[in-house]
């Protein structure tokens, strides 16, 4: 069949439009388009397998292709002998590129024995003798954007290896989408994640399902991208919005550009969590090389407001300090964790400074105040701006610093530096 081909998320997008809030009432998905013949198409919504937001480790924006048993397992191994894995990083995935060139003489997808040796079973089984999960990456396309072999024609089976496999976790790409003569780009992408969806259910073994569907949809206007946020919430757990977050080789600069470009679409989607079902503004940098110890923290604390899943991809072997620190702060983990598994909402702006609250279990709040800028500065928001419940007085506590204050109305963060995000824990007196 002639096709389009998509290219990999993020390669070729340029330039942010600033998506607005939509309201709730788009999460109404549209009427699914025809599955293929013979071939189930997901009916009702995906279970429930990601109460709190995922968290782990994946091998792309470090490594990309350049994997093999070996980088896999030091880096599992690496998650456990730092704490990491106790702190809830406990799901390990291999990215594209882990296929050989070809299915095999059954149309079964097979490992590159080059890379894995041992099989991607072997591997499943190594990662949950430590305790972690196994994760994987598919492609709902022809081919994978790497061009190794997509799941389009093979979603059953490739799901019942899967499952064969003991994986926990699929995270399945949208590249090499084929055309379909009288759908919509939206309906084809529809379909055919609705047909891994409902293979993915039928497998015979829970497995967490990451879509990538709505990254596709960035730029085709906000209420398509929102609709199709929509859907991938009734198919999955959680979904990537948008572009990659920058590889490892790229430089300082383009990394903190990219982390707070994906802050900023993923902020204004608040309106499309909920409890169970996450947006997804990609990886976790710390630990490239480049970025202070001010953007690694903006990074993982502004995440944890949005409740975000919290996926590292660095190399955990050369973790500096300052990075495990960072990834192993349990006070900022706490907060994209809490139970009540709401996204942080934006509740004041300006040119270079966002402030967010997300409301906690217990009655607490967590309060983010992001300074973006050059230069270091103060900056403060009202309690009724905060959105606070009124109290005779606020206790401050920063999960960074583990200082504690106290303030009867602002909140108040002084001097803080450029690039730093300033994260409280506020309970009303």
């Amino acid at each position: 069949m002639p096709h389009s081909s998509v290219p990999r998320i993020g390669r070729t997008l340029a330039g942010l439009t600033t998506a607005a809030v939509c309201s709730a009432g788009l999460l109404a998905a549209p009427a699914p388009a025809a599955a293929s013949p013979g071939v189930p198409h997901a009916t009702e919504p995906y279970p429930n397998l990601a109460p709190t937001p995922p968290m782990g480790w994946n091998n792309w924006s470090y490594y990309t292709c350049h994997i093999d048993e070996k980088v896999v397992l030091d880096n599992a191994r690496a998650l456990v002998r730092t704490g990491l894995a106790r702190r809830g990083y406990n799901t390990v995935t291999v990215d594209d590129c882990w296929m050989g060139r070809q299915r095999g003489p059954k149309g079964e997808l097979v490992p590159d024995p080059a890379k894995f040796p041992h099989g991607l079973a072997y591997l499943g089984q190594q990662l949950h003798r430590m305790g972690l999960r196994f994760g994987i990456y598919a492609d709902v396309g022809t081919l994978t954007c790497e061009k190794y072999p997509g799941s389009l024609g093979h979603f059953q089976a490739d799901a019942q290896l899967f499952a064969r496999w003991k994986v926990d976790y699929v995270k399945a790409d949208g590249c090499n989408v084929p055309t379909v003569p009288g759908h919509s780009k939206e309906q084809t992408y529809r379909d055919v994640y609705g047909q891994m969806s409902a293979a993915l259910r039928t497998a015979g073994r829970p497995i967490t399902f990451s879509i990538s569907a709505p990254a596709y949809f960035q730029f085709d206007g906000d209420a398509v991208w929102h609709r199709v946020i929509g859907w991938s919430s009734e198919l999955g757990n959680l979904w990537r919005g948008g572009r990659d977050v920058a590889l490892q080789q790229s430089t300082p600069a383009a990394k903190w550009a990219s982390i707070v470009y994906n802050f900023r679409y993923n902020a204004d989607l608040a309106d499309l969590q909920r409890p169970g079902r996450w947006n997804d503004p990609d990886f976790l940098l710390a630990g490239d090389t480049g970025l202070t110890r001010q953007e690694m923290q903006s990074q993982m604390s502004l995440w944890a407001v949005m409740a975000a899943p919290l996926i590292s991809s660095t190399d955990l072997g050369k973790l500096s300090p300052a990075a495990r620190e960072v990834l192993g702060n349990e006070r900022v983990i706490a907060v994209d964790q809490d139970p009540l598994g709401v996204q942080g909402r934006i509740v004041q702006q300006g040119e270079d400074a966002t402030v967010l609250a997300k409301p906690l279990r217990h009655g607490a709040w967590a309060i983010a105040l992001f300074n973006a800028g050059d230069t270091a500065r103060t900056l403060s928001v009202t309690a009724g701006a905060a959105g606070l419940p009124d109290a005779s007085s606020y206790r401050l506590h920063d999960l960074v610093t583990d200082r504690r204050t106290r303030s009867d109305e602002d909140i108040v963060a002084r001097d803080v530096p450029a690039h730093g995000t300033v994260l409280y824990r506020v309970t009303p007196d």
